[in-house]
């Protein structure tokens, strides 16, 4: 249970400072966080949640990590459902508390207020199509879970893994913001698509089916190309 709520906690607090972020601060250009500062947002929620929960969950925080990481073999398959369950229950509760901050600031409209939601085609922020989403979000997952089972490898400077994470997270946000807003986190894109619905409920299946996906090909891809040797099973490190 302590593993759980660690879980949502993180979770949580992804969503809470990275979409917040976004959502926020992102409404004034004259604020200067632009892309930059959202990036900048999510990589550091990361870095502070895994420092702060990875000594007690792992500090996965994302359905597709905790999927990468098993598929990698460092994860146990019968705690998938409820780290993934505790996820999305961590994020629905910060869309939740973003979404009551953000209805008390001028000019919020419920009927089109995103919450930081991801999408493709015509509710992409730069107009991008559904492949280029899917290849996106594919793509990114997989390089994502190989950095983290590389940085997370017992032979790896453990002090600098969650850092490391949060950086590369970072780079992914800068790169595909524009994508799709950046998901390659499944909890992530499902809180903030609850309370706006619409297209951002009836896309969110790509949200899930192509991090997963990608997780599935990084984590299968890092155990048979770089492990040479069986790894324990590892529940007590920085993952993000």
């Amino acid at each position: 249970m302590r593993k759980l709520v660690a879980e949502a906690l993180g979770t949580f607090w992804l969503v809470l400072g990275g979409c917040g972020s976004a959502v926020l601060s992102g409404r004034f250009p004259e604020l200067g966080i632009g892309i930059l500062g959202i990036s900048l947002a999510f990589g550091l929620a990361v870095v502070s949640g895994a420092y702060a929960l990875g000594p007690i969950s792992g500090g996965h925080f994302n359905p597709a990590v905790t999927v990468g990481l098993w598929a990698g073999g460092r994860f146990r398959g019968a705690d998938v459902p409820g780290y993934i369950a505790a996820q999305v229950a961590g994020a629905i509760a910060g869309a939740g508390i973003l979404y009551m901050i953000a209805s008390g600031g001028p000019g919020f409209d419920p009927a089109t207020a995103r919450l930081g939601s991801n999408g493709y085609g015509e509710f992409s922020p730069g107009k991008y199509s559904l492949l280029a989403g899917v290849v996106s979000e594919v793509t990114t997952t997989a390089v994502f879970l190989v950095v983290i089972l590389g940085a997370t490898h017992r032979r790896a400077p453990g002090a600098f893994g969650g850092l490391v994470i949060g950086l590369t997270l970072v780079l992914i946000h800068l790169l595909t913001i524009p994508v799709t807003g950046t998901s390659v986190n499944p909890a992530r894109s499902t809180g903030p698509a609850l309370y706006v619905g619409g297209a951002a409920l009836q896309q969110l299946w790509l949200f899930w089916v192509a991090p997963l996906a990608g997780a599935l090909v990084g984590g299968y891809a890092y155990r048979a190309l770089w492990e040479t040797e069986s790894e324990p099973v590892v529940t007590g490190q920085a993952h993000a």
